[in-house]
């Protein structure tokens, strides 16, 4: 049975794309909202509209997905975080950008906005301008309780985030994140935009990731217009999702053990990602290859020298990394830090339906490659490595798995990269109307979704980018209670959420 034959109070389903929508009753909104409750449907994404809101689902035993949509006709919508908390963010996300209100929402605190745009959180006095209200953070009762604010200014370059500690002592008790400092109106900015435009928006949603996010905007375009990448533009965008995930994986593998002080691993992985970079801009172009995937294929061909370049750099992965492994662990010091620092229990993972390290590394046994089966990996080996114990070791480990797992990958691709076209032209236009596409692609942290809208001109009515930070930062709040405030920044770094793709 698909996920809407269970969903009662259907007013309409469209089947003109690989993924069936229904707009629904509020019954029928209700009916989603229990399905997610009951842990047999997993939230994929929440955003809305000036006058309705959608929710993505997903199957996690069939790996199908369905959208429903609940039209708002009042400005209001039945709330989903009041019984299903990992959608809180979220609404609070629509809530800021389109004024819908959730109908019996417990929090409506602002997310994006810090109470200085004056649309839905009206300023007072005469200096309404300069006039910003304090948050609220959550209160927390118990003896001998101080708070602890940190950020939003970090030392180091790492983007803003207020962070808000309650502890006892050192221990903590509480953390509540309060984000947003980093939104650019990416969405905003989508509407109107050509193809061109809206695909390098894309690439900037969270740099670190800008070749996933350039794959999933072009797959979700290529589902609206029901077209196909050629095959050797679809091995050329897997061979750069996968040196994205190398460098970014060890980049993180040193920069926890560095949080640890173990500053030995943090420069000779700092080497290897640097060798990642410069591999990638002999190969494509660009160290971040931003702007090389496009709706419909790939933008340039590898260069001549680039295979050259891949070859000799999974040659010294082969031989560098695994002594780096082995000093990771055989160092006491370093387990000591990392060993049952930071448990996330395994069904919040499956609660939140986290992915990549967080959720892997907790038991969650999903990666968007394999559950989706987009090309090429359809075609590829490869295995996807889960763990059980959930803390800043598992994390750890789930990287050096998948670095090996992505060397192993990036070797097939070369084998297998033949002659082949770079892209599938689009049409001129639609020629019936609106269209819709989407696409759950996997970035180094985890699942990537874009939903856009095109209208009859190809231009961008609508898009919604949703990065997995969404539902790993807050598991980041549960993983560091009981820990001591000097771990935060070892499990922090072990998450590395996105500030930039949670902020739109």
């Amino acid at each position: 049975m698909g996920i809407l034959d269970s969903i009662s109070h259907i007013h309409a389903v469209s089947s003109h794309r690989p993924w069936p929508r229904a707009l629904v009753t509020e019954a029928g909104w209700q009916a989603a909202i229990d399905r997610l409750v009951e842990g047999s449907l997993t939230l994929l994404g929440f955003w809305g509209e000036p006058t309705a809101v959608h929710m993505a689902m997903l199957d996690g035993g069939s790996a199908e997905i369905a959208v429903v949509t609940y039209e708002c006709t009042a400005g209001t919508f039945p709330s989903v975080a009041s019984r299903h908390r990992p959608a809180l963010r979220l609404e609070r996300t629509i809530h800021d950008l389109f004024g819908l209100v959730p109908g019996v929402a417990d929090d409506l605190r602002p997310w994006l906005d810090h109470y200085v745009w004056g649309k839905y959180y009206p300023l007072s006095g005469r200096n309404a301008s300069r006039d910003v209200r304090p948050y609220q953070f959550l209160p927390a009762e118990g003896e001998a309780l101080h708070q602890v604010a940190v950020g939003p200014v970090h030392a180091g370059t790492i983007e803003p985030g207020h962070f808000r500690f309650t502890a006892n002592g050192e221990h903590v008790v509480r953390l509540e994140q309060w984000l947003g400092y980093t939104h650019k109106g990416i969405e905003s900015l989508m509407q109107g935009a050509s193809l061109e435009a809206a695909a390098k928006l894309a690439n900037r949603t969270s740099g670190d990731s800008a070749v996933a996010y350039a794959f999933a905007f072009a797959c979700a375009v290529e589902a609206a217009l029901q077209i196909e990448a050629p095959r050797r533009a679809t091995l050329l965008r897997a061979l750069m999702a996968e040196l994205e995930r190398l460098a970014n994986h060890l980049g993180d593998i040193g920069a926890i053990c560095n949080d640890a002080s173990f500053a030995l691993m943090h420069a000779q992985t700092g080497i290897l990602r640097e060798r990642c970079l410069r591999a990638a801009n002999v190969a494509f172009g660009h160290r971040l290859m931003m702007d090389v995937i496009v709706p419909g294929g790939v933008s340039r061909d590898i260069a001549p020298d680039g295979v050259a370049a891949l070859r000799a750099l999974l040659a010294e992965l082969r031989k560098v990394f695994p002594r780096l492994i082995e000093l990771y662990d055989n160092t006491a010091s370093l387990q000591d830090r990392t060993v049952t620092t930071g448990i996330v229990k395994a069904e919040y993972t499956r609660q939140f339906g986290a992915g990549g390290y967080v959720g892997r590394a907790s038991g969650r046994d999903f990666d968007a490659r394999r559950a989706m089966a987009y090309p090429p990996y359809d075609a590829l080996s490869f295995e996807v490595p889960v763990l059980q114990a959930g803390d800043v070791n598992a994390r750890v480990w789930i990287r050096i798995r998948e670095v090996e797992q992505s060397v192993e990958l990036i070797e097939q691709i070369l084998d297998r990269l033949g002659p082949g076209g770079l892209a599938t032209a689009l049409p001129p236009r639609i020629g019936h109307g609106a269209c819709e596409g989407m696409a759950l692609t996997e970035a180094f942290r985890g699942d990537v979704l874009v939903w856009l809208r095109l209208d009859d001109e190809l231009r961008v009515e609508r898009c919604h980018l949703r990065d997995a930070s969404w539902f790993q930062w807050p598991l980041l709040e549960t993983a560091i209670e009981g820990n001591i405030i000097a771990d935060f920044p070892l499990c922090n770094k072990s998450f590395n959420c996105s500030y930039s793709g949670a902020d739109l």
